[in-house]
């Protein structure tokens, strides 16, 4: 363990909110990879397992890509003193775990000064969001959980969960 306490990055010297300077940063290929699992429940997840469920909204999981990708795009318009980027790609995938359960993971990837983490974090969670707002007037039992980053690269260190 270090001698040296970690830092908050967003303080400034006398512990006010300050956005990091990235000025001397090097440019890099940065990805990083978030997940949000989502338990609809046994009932609602066999409506899905054929194929994706439709609603007034469209269709759920299509919707909820696309709501994710949009999230992604727009982070730093709703996390305080994250730097607005110019995404290169986001992919939002969602995958059925019977029995009860649906896994959404996004990958973001930019060539930038900066991580991607906050993006690909953001959206995961909106995509599980727009799940939840589309299947709620069939439970209010949906649970959102583990939103967690599993990977990122191209930073300082880079990160990778070992599942």
């Amino acid at each position: 363990m270090s001698d040296v306490a970690p830092k908050l990055t967003h303080l400034n010297d006398a512990g006010q909110p300050a956005m990091v300077n990235v000025g001397p940063k090097a440019v890099t290929a940065r990805l990083a990879r978030a997940r949000a699992r989502v338990r609809l429940g046994a009932d609602i997840l066999a409506l899905v397992q054929a194929g994706d469920l439709p609603s007034r909204k469209g269709p759920v999981f299509q919707t909820a890509i696309i709501a994710g990708v949009m999230a992604a795009k727009r982070t730093a318009d709703l996390i305080p003193l994250c730097h607005p980027l110019g995404l290169d790609d986001c992919q939002v995938h969602i995958t059925v775990l019977p029995p009860d359960s649906l896994l959404i993971e996004c990958t973001a990837r930019v060539t930038g000064k900066t991580g991607i983490e906050m993006e690909a974090l953001t959206g995961a969670s909106v995509a599980a969001l727009t799940v939840y707002d589309m299947c709620k007037a069939m439970s209010h039992h949906i649970v959102i959980e583990e939103i967690r980053l599993l990977e990122k690269t191209g930073g300082k260190a880079d990160f990778l969960v070992s599942e």
